[in-house]
């Protein structure tokens, strides 16, 4: 399958729906902190429902940790940065088995040395209009994760 990490999130609701959206397509979730909340917080909790138990959730202490664990545990990944930064769109790639996804927090997005550290084709955007500015975290992450997901067959979907 695929990975959906989360560089520092901010709002507990949106880290909720991405908890439910990983456990109904069977991604894991990383979360890089610092967190903007607690993972026991109501909010995150009533977004994510009762999915916490179905998803496979992983908390780093920071960004270096985070690729440590990906070096120590995952053969052959590609990281992606999502990023409005980016020109490449989601569409294009080309995506395969134990890729990962990392999204920034809601209201600065990535860093600028964690996008300019991967290839230009890790680097993707979702389209938009010309004068919109993003889309919300948790359906950013919504729209690429199904079209990886899409892209290697829907893989143990019913």
């Amino acid at each position: 399958m695929f990975d959906i990490a989360l560089y520092e999130p901010e709002i507990a609701p949106n880290t909720g729906n991405i908890i439910r959206l990983c456990a109904n397509c069977g991604a894991n979730l990383h979360l890089i902190e610092p967190l903007g909340f607690d993972l026991e917080e109501k909010k995150v909790r009533r977004a994510g429902l009762d999915y916490h138990d179905l998803a496979r959730v992983t908390r780093h202490k920071d960004y270096p940790a985070f690729l440590q664990y990906l070096n120590e545990n995952r053969q052959g990944f590609r990281l992606f940065a999502c990023t409005t930064k980016a020109s490449g769109h989601h569409v294009d790639a080309q995506f395969q088995q134990g890729d990962v996804l990392l999204f920034g927090p809601e209201t600065r997005g990535l860093p600028e040395d964690i996008i300019d550290s991967l290839p230009a084709e890790q680097r993707l955007r979702i389209p938009m209009m010309p004068d919109a500015r993003s889309l919300n975290l948790s359906n950013a992450v919504a729209i690429i994760a199904f079209e990886a997901w899409r892209q290697m067959g829907f893989q143990g979907a019913t």
